[in-house]
């Protein structure tokens, strides 16, 4: 899934200031550093989630039959091809 550049730095000042709330929580860096790692963490797991749909479309793709995109079949595929590979990770 592609989010917008803008959308990214909203959801990461979300996270900082989320966090910033919690009085359990202390910030050993300043709010911005927070952010900006929150971001680079999100751009990971986006990128990821990108590779781990890559995956699974190339494994229905690459089925002796053709699966149409939409069907039930298709769907059930993608879901369990999706789940393999998330296991793989060990998420």
């Amino acid at each position: 899934m592609r989010i917008s550049r803008d959308k990214l730095n909203k959801l990461a000042h979300t996270v900082a200031d989320t966090l910033a709330e919690i009085d359990e929580v202390d910030f050993l860096e300043d709010r911005n550093t927070i952010r900006q790692e929150a971001r680079k963490i999100l751009e990971k797991l986006l990128t990821e989630e990108t590779r781990i749909d890559a995956a699974a479309r190339l494994k229905i793709s690459s089925q002796r039959k053709i699966i149409v995109e939409g069907s039930q079949e298709w769907d059930i595929l993608y879901r369990k091809y999706y789940n393999d590979e998330v296991k793989k990770l060990g998420l």
